[in-house]
C-alpha cells in the first residue's frame, strides 16, 4: 500500500502526504463528503451551461467512486446521470456505463434510444463514430438490442 511509503510534507517531520493524481480536488472531496455522509450535494441550477457542468461533475464522480468500490456511490451517480441522456450526450454516457459497470445507465442509454425520433437524433450526432472507435462491441450490442426492439 502506498501508506507505507509516504513522505513526509516540506521535507521535515510530520505527517506523511498521499498524493491523488488521477482526480480533481473537487472530485476527490465529494468523495470524501459522500463517505462521511451517505449523500452528494444537490445541483439546483437550470442553466443550459450549468447543467453540462453537472452532466461532467457526476460522470467523473462516477468513475471515482467505481475507482474505490464505492457502489452506493455509483448508484447515486447512475440515477443522476439516467435522468440526463440526451441525444448528444447519449454515447458518452454509453461508454461511460460500460467501462464503469453501471448496468442501469447503459439500459436508460438503450431505452432512450428506442425511440425513432432520438434515435434520429443520435445520428445527426457524432455518437456512432464515438462508440465505433471507443467501444465497437457496445456499438453491435446497442444494433442487436435496437433490432429486437423494432422487430417487434
Amino acid at each position: 500500500m502506498k501508506e507505507g511509503k509516504t513522505t513526509t510534507a516540506g521535507g521535515g517531520g510530520g505527517g506523511g502526504v498521499i498524493e491523488i493524481e488521477d482526480m480533481e480536488a473537487s472530485v476527490f472531496g465529494s468523495l470524501l463528503d459522500f463517505i462521511y455522509t451517505d449523500s452528494l450535494p444537490e445541483d439546483d441550477n437550470d442553466d443550459d451551461d450549468d447543467q453540462v457542468k453537472v452532466l461532467v461533475r457526476y460522470q467523473r464522480l462516477l468513475a471515482a467512486a467505481d475507482m474505490y468500490g464505492l457502489e452506493r456511490m455509483k448508484l447515486v451517480c447512475q440515477e443522476k446521470l439516467c435522468n440526463h441522456v440526451r441525444a448528444d450526450s447519449v454515447a458518452r454516457m454509453l461508454a461511460l456505463a460500460d467501462l464503469h459497470h453501471c448496468p442501469g445507465l447503459k439500459d436508460a442509454c438503450f431505452d432512450f434510444l428506442s425511440s425513432s425520433a432520438n434515435l434520429e437524433s443520435f445520428t445527426a450526432t457524432n455518437g456512432v463514430e464515438l462508440l465505433n472507435e471507443s467501444c465497437p462491441a457496445l456499438l453491435k450490442e446497442l444494433l442487436a438490442k435496437l433490432a429486437t426492439v423494432l422487430i417487434f
